[in-house]
């Protein structure tokens, strides 16, 4: 009657195993570490750099516990923070500007717990320290740019095309064109049509003059703000590079909003600066009558600047046009050859410029440079094939689609593309980080062993059942969390604790039914089978329903709630588990082999 088959048995087992061996690297905390990254596209993280870092460490006579080399970066583990600091400052004086040095954490778990992809949680920045901003992008002045924009762009195609107008003026999210006639509007009507596909237009008349007014398409307003929020989260990654942050949580909340979390940061005002900057691009030609050579004179009338592959290249100082004129960039293909290329389009200042210098230019090279603090970096440097009008240009290259979305974005991140304010910031600092842990390191361990006595105490040998139970529970749900590689903040604490109380009303729940069913006078086999049998319907409802609360709060929450709601589902399904398998597995091992069983120690 209470006895599992073999199966049932090895699976339980399996698990347990599974949830021991990913909870484990939880136990061994983190050692102080130092990250190094290269800060430019064309710079790798390779054994070259890992043997410069070795080098610049030996020689000042910090001895690293471990360096390691992995896709994107070198690490170098510490015994101390003192060690940690001393070598950031090495470091960062000897790899000089190219390279982010960043201050980090990583975890003391034996090496072949992480060959199998145990790794412990990370830790939010409630429990480690750090900054939390929330920015609210300004929508209003992402579509303000966007007619201003589109209305230059109308008056340099109907100039271009010869079409006779009196005036472009805009009014809030109306753009109205003047006509002196009926045959002009007609015809300017046609022609900006194929040119502006994302404008709905209409014609009226008023005080005997003829107009054509303009609007957004609801679809293309929609794909402006979408822009404006991926083109601002691409500036603040690039931004945040700079704050040597090991790992920054830069992320969309809402429509409109942006999650900036940065921790081991404790300046605000440096953060602030750093994340409201602007940049700037620049358009110039490349100076090909001269040759640079590594060491030599910068000649007059030109300046040096470095491709992203580190290549010098000598470019004019006269600026055809500046990033401002640049009103989208778009990846995609070359309509010719099928080519991944990069769609840029010029408002009607930057589309005169930029046809006269494509004119006058053919066959030689023109760079687009990107400006940040000072320092200029080629963004890319095309040869001119053709004069290029219509404000629409095509920048091809031997480029592979992700090269061109990553391009048009850095086109797109010279500057934000809307305004932005801080709506919610927040400092905390590493001491308070840590104090948070232990306090709920201690209140988690306090419920733990309070339950525990007094489960013991009421329920005797069940007691003890249900208390095996509640910490393979606690194991389980650590070790879920540890394989997501979630991140614990002090909501996930708490959705922890929770779950330890929630996993014992299960137990109670079967305790209680067992003792109902020996009042009754069953026999104790047949108590603990109907025990458990029959409480599992109550177990099942009220966890469904706290699992449907729990789901609804991942969906409609944000930051800590969804957080806190990962855990609680997580929770609910490791305590049915536990109270329902892992408990009768156990009595079984205790009662199910004693057929003439005539007595249970239940209290």
């Amino acid at each position: 009657m209470n006895h599992y088959p073999l199966w049932k048995n090895l699976l339980i087992l399996v698990a347990f195993i599974l949830g021991l061996v990913y909870a484990l690297p939880n136990l061994y905390g983190e050692s102080p570490a130092v990250q190094v990254s290269p800060l430019r596209s064309g710079i790798k993280a390779d054994s070259a750099l890992m043997g410069r870092v070795e080098s610049a460490l030996k020689s000042s006579n910090i001895n690293p516990d471990a360096i390691s080399l992995d896709a994107t970066s070198v690490k170098a583990r510490f015994a101390d923070t003192d060690s940690q600091i001393k070598a950031k400052d090495i470091l960062q004086t000897n790899l000089g500007e190219d390279y982010v040095v960043a201050l980090n954490l990583l975890p003391r778990s034996p090496q072949w717990l992480s060959d199998i992809g145990a790794l412990p949680m990370y830790l939010g920045l409630d429990l480690r320290g750090g900054v939390h901003f929330l920015l609210q992008i300004d929508m209003k002045g992402a579509l303000d740019k966007a007619f201003e924009s589109a209305a230059s762009d109308i008056r340099s195609t109907l100039r271009e095309q010869n079409v006779i107008y009196s005036g472009v003026s805009r009014d809030a999210k109306l753009i109205t064109v003047k006509f002196r006639d009926a045959e002009a509007r007609g015809k300017g009507e046609t022609e900006l049509k194929q040119r502006f596909g994302g404008l709905v237009f209409n014609e009226t008349e008023e005080a005997g003059e003829f107009l054509l007014t303009a609007t957004l398409k609801p679809e293309e307003e929609k794909r402006i703000q979408d822009s404006a929020v991926q083109q601002n989260l691409v500036t603040l990654r690039n931004r945040v590079n700079e704050l040597g942050v090991a790992e920054p949580v830069i992320q969309q909340q809402g429509a409109d909003r942006i999650v900036v979390q940065l921790p081991g940061v404790q300046d605000t005002a440096r953060a602030k600066d750093i994340l409201g900057r602007t940049a700037t691009l620049e358009v110039r030609l490349v100076d090909e009558e001269h040759h640079y050579a590594e060491g030599s004179a910068v000649p007059f009338g030109s300046e040096m600047f470095k491709e992203r592959d580190g290549t010098p290249l000598l470019v004019k100082k006269i600026v055809i046009f500046t990033g401002e004129r640049i009103s989208d960039a778009q990846p995609g293909f070359d309509s010719r050859d099928n080519e991944p290329a990069v769609h840029i389009n010029l408002d009607g200042i930057g589309a005169r410029k930029f046809k006269e210098a494509t004119r006058d230019n053919v066959g030689k090279r023109m760079a687009i440079i990107l400006f940040e603090k000072g320092k200029g970096e080629i963004v890319t440097a095309p040869v001119i094939r053709e004069e290029i009008g219509g404000g629409r240009v095509q920048i091809t290259g031997r480029m592979t689609t992700e090269e061109t979305k990553n391009t048009a974005l850095l086109l797109r991140a010279g500057a934000l593309a809307a305004p932005m304010d801080i709506v919610e910031e927040r400092t905390v600092g590493p001491s308070l980080g840590a104090d948070n842990i232990t306090r709920g390191f201690h209140s988690t361990q306090i419920g733990f062993t309070a339950i525990s006595i007094f489960m013991v105490i009421y329920y005797l040998m069940f007691g003890g059942v249900s208390v095996l139970a509640l910490g393979a529970n606690l194991l389980l749900l650590v070790a879920l969390l540890s394989m997501m590689q979630a991140t614990l903040t002090l909501p996930g604490m708490a959705g922890i604790a929770l779950t330890l109380g929630m996993a014992i009303d299960a137990n109670v729940l079967i305790n209680e039914r067992i003792r109902e069913e020996l009042r009754n006078g069953n026999t104790p086999q047949a108590s603990i089978h109907a025990g458990y049998e029959h409480a599992f319907g109550t177990i099942l409802d009220s966890n469904i329903t706290t699992l449907i609360a729990g789901i609804a709060l991942f969906m409609f929450g944000s930051g800590p709630i969804r957080g806190f709601a990962v855990v609680l589902c997580l929770g609910i399904l490791t305590s049915m588990f536990s109270a329902v398998l892992i408990s009768r597995s156990l009595v079984n091992l205790i009662y199910g082999r004693k057929p003439r069983l005539t007595k249970v120690a239940i209290g």
